[in-house]
């Protein structure tokens, strides 16, 4: 049984740092190549990829709007996703989701109705 759980949501400062971890188990990372991302959404916005990594060859991929400030990464040993967010502005509070789904081409457009698996969510709060 496919399952996510995200953890590290807090409230930060602009300008703070915060690191976003997901587990994952159930996967068969060692046989199926997975895209894996972070998604987020805002009260009143549609959900928007902001990360998104490929398994197959850990490849990275960002959202304009997080690029040079996020950085998506994994644990290969640990099943664990991680998404550094440095830099952090007021409009990046959202609640963040981990996602994941079978594929290999893990660039953008980043659509969150092609993903299988997701998180529950955790919340980030970036303000004064």
């Amino acid at each position: 049984q496919e399952q996510l759980v995200e953890s590290g949501g807090a409230s930060v400062l602009p300008g703070g740092s915060l690191r976003l971890s997901c587990a994952a188990s159930g996967f068969a990372f060692t046989k199926l190549e997975y895209c894996m991302g972070w998604f987020r959404q805002a009260p009143g916005n549609e959900r928007e990829g902001v990360a998104t990594l490929f398994t197959g060859r850990d490849s990275t991929y960002y959202a304009d709007s997080v690029k040079g400030r996020f950085t998506i990464s994994r644990d290969n040993g640990k099943n664990i996703l991680y998404l550094q967010m440095n830099s952090l502005k007021p409009e990046d509070a959202a609640t963040y989701y981990c996602a994941v789904r079978r594929g290999v081409n893990c660039a953008q457009p980043f659509k969150h109705s092609d993903y299988t698996w997701w998180g529950q969510g955790t919340q980030v709060t970036v303000s004064s």
